[in-house]
């Protein structure tokens, strides 16, 4: 088994607002100082198999058909 860990993240200079509802939050709570606050998503997955290359490219196809919009998104993909 192959553990794998997917971060998707907005482009930069895609507009985040929650990411800026976050920043607003943060600052409302006394937490001073944070600026630039962007927002993502993050996928654990599990794939049967022990290669591992075989596995990367499995899930570089399912972040371009499903779990990433790569049009405003960029991924990250981290074996384990």
């Amino acid at each position: 088994m192959i553990k794998a860990r997917v971060t998707v993240t907005l482009k930069n200079g895609v507009l985040d607002p929650q990411g800026k509802a976050i920043e607003g939050a943060l600052g409302a709570l006394g937490f001073d100082g944070v600026g630039q606050v962007r927002q993502g998503k993050v996928f654990d997955l599990e794939v049967e198999g022990s290669d591992k290359a075989k596995a990367e490219s499995d899930i570089k196809a399912m972040c371009e058909k499903l779990l990433a919009n790569t049009v405003i998104e960029n991924y990250t993909i981290s074996i384990a």
